[in-house]
């Protein structure tokens, strides 16, 4: 179904989209650390190691085209806002043809760099192997990941943001099921858990598109839509560029600091990756937020009603306020319990608690900030620009490059673990200050011209 959000009480529409996106990201999440765990308890920490230091490059590469798929359906959204169905349909056709020429490149040239990548950020020479062997499947894998990602950002662009739920929960299920079954059953190691990954998302995207044809008929093109549009690709170029390499440029910031843990040996990467995994998992809650009014600022921004904007962020602002607050108490005081879920029968978890709960004390901290990011960068972006958002990537990379370097220097880890939120105090202030400098600019006007 879809859901009108130019009209009607701010706070409940925001809710409404927010939890299926909120339980989807849940779910994403949950078998991203199955995936983990399997590999920990029936690899072993090594493997583990390995799986997790290709984190980093994994987004790099994912990030990109999630970029691209977010940026393409702005249009959709600005169209869907302002009820022009033609310009609607239109718009997916042309992000499908445009998503598969830069899938393509994107497939070649991420295949071309990955040795030198992994060399570049000291990966330990003892999970060498297995970390090239997982990052190589998931590279060949993109077109999945691209078209699973794609077509779930036009559901939710027309504020369909339940179906993309069912698709993303069908997917986690089976990455489970497939897990188990190359890793315990065919002894495949790290490679099943890289095929199982790259099959459910693969599986998923051709279910989401059937549902699409079925059921959300404004998203199915004509025949005559079927051909790339100068002004629509100008356009949705114009906003997917900068969120992709928004994406990669966090990436490559957060491959940076990777390069840094990595330093301190295959059990510090190992307890970092389990504990960023439980932290990834709670913070599906501000990442759902931010989605949310990415489609919130779109749909209202079409229909040129900027005060529905500015109410709907403010409201977003609130609710994260309250959210961060709950969140760090839950990182303080109940996620290091679960750490040994992560890890063989028999391992010594001394090392590991020490290791996770200083990366937990630290950024426990600047979860508000993180907010920030999320919330007034996708509302800018929902608004139609594309530019200013992508400044505060690059300020994120800056900063997780200046901490990153300080602890190779002086080798400590607490600076290592610090990358991230140096990366969310400076960005969130910086995405703060866009956010009033924008609406500034639009003051009194019903449309303004995006940056």
């Amino acid at each position: 179904m879809q859901l009108d959000m130019t009209k009607g009480p701010i706070f409940p529409l925001l809710i409404r989209f927010m939890i299926p996106v909120w339980i989807g990201n849940i779910f994403q999440q949950v078998y991203n650390m199955v995936d983990s765990m399997i590999v920990g308890k029936y690899v072993g920490a090594t493997a583990l190691a390995a799986v997790g230091s290709t984190g980093n490059l994994m987004f790099l590469m994912t990030g990109f085209s999630l970029g691209f798929a977010a940026g393409f359906s702005i249009v959709t959204s600005q169209a869907f806002g302002a009820g022009n169905r033609d310009q609607v349909r239109r718009s997916v056709a042309n992000g499908v043809l445009l998503s598969v020429l830069t899938v393509a490149v994107l497939t070649v040239f991420n295949l071309l760099i990955l040795d030198t990548l992994l060399r570049w950020m000291n990966t330990p020479e003892d999970i060498l192997p297995e970390a090239r062997t997982y990052i190589r499947i998931i590279a060949a894998g993109l077109f999945a990941n691209t078209f699973y990602n794609l077509f779930g950002s036009f559901l939710r662009a027309v504020g369909n943001s339940r179906a993309p739920l069912f698709f993303v929960i069908f997917s986690a299920c089976l990455n489970v099921v497939l897990d188990l079954l190359f890793i315990r059953t065919f002894h495949m190691g790290v490679a099943g858990a890289a095929w199982a990954t790259v099959l459910s998302q693969a599986v998923s995207a051709v279910l989401c598109l059937l549902y699409t044809l079925l059921r959300v008929k404004i998203l199915i093109p004509h025949r005559e839509d079927w051909r790339l549009s100068r002004d629509i690709s100008k356009e949705q170029l114009r906003l997917g560029v900068p969120m992709a390499l928004q994406f990669a440029v966090t990436a490559s910031g957060m491959a940076i600091m990777q390069s840094a843990i990595n330093l301190f040996g295959s059990t510090a990467v190992a307890s970092i990756t389990a504990a960023s995994k439980l932290q990834y998992l709670l913070m599906q809650g501000v990442m759902a937020m931010g989605i949310a009014i990415g489609t919130w600022s779109g749909q209202n921004y079409g229909a040129g009603n900027l005060s529905r904007v500015r109410a709907g962020v403010r409201t977003a602002v609130l609710f994260e306020f309250c959210y961060s607050l709950f969140a760090a108490a839950m990182m303080l005081l109940v996620f290091p319990h679960l750490l040994f879920l992560f890890f063989e029968d028999g391992t010594d978890m001394a090392p590991v608690l020490e290791m996770a709960g200083t990366y937990y004390r630290v950024c426990s901290l600047f979860y508000l900030p993180l907010s920030f990011i999320l919330i007034f960068r996708n509302g800018m972006q929902g608004c139609g620009h594309g530019f200013i958002p992508l400044l505060s990537g690059v300020i994120e990379l800056l900063s997780r490059c200046g901490m990153a370097f300080a602890s190779m220097k002086t080798h400590s880890f607490t600076l290592a673990v610090a990358c991230d939120p140096a990366a969310w105090l400076i960005a969130g202030i910086y995405c703060l200050c866009a956010w009033f400098f924008v609406m500034k600019r639009y003051h009194g006007q019903r449309f303004g011209r995006p940056a």
